[in-house]
């Protein structure tokens, strides 16, 4: 098996902040479900609501828990990204 090219510099080592937009209404009360992230949701005319997460994140597995129960709730998962300048 071909080992996997270009995901040497990833560095899931320890905790990070991370940014992850869904498509969809997250309430408050998911909070603490979702490891205690911040959550803001924008709605812009014509479009579905968006609910942005803000947080730090201790780890990988912590990672994968997040996103495993947004995409239970059958939330479209636009976008995942660890925040500029933190590590």
């Amino acid at each position: 098996m071909q080992p996997m090219t270009g995901t040497w510099d990833i560095d899931f080592g320890g905790p990070a902040t991370y940014r992850i937009v869904v498509k969809g209404e997250l309430g408050p009360e998911w909070s603490d479900r979702l490891g205690g992230l911040a959550m803001t949701t924008t709605e812009q005319t014509g479009e579905s609501p968006h609910t942005e997460l803000v947080g730090r994140i201790r780890d990988q597995a912590e990672l994968n828990g997040v996103l495993e129960t947004l995409y239970s709730l059958h939330l479209p998962i636009l976008r995942v990204e660890q925040v500029e300048g933190d590590s």
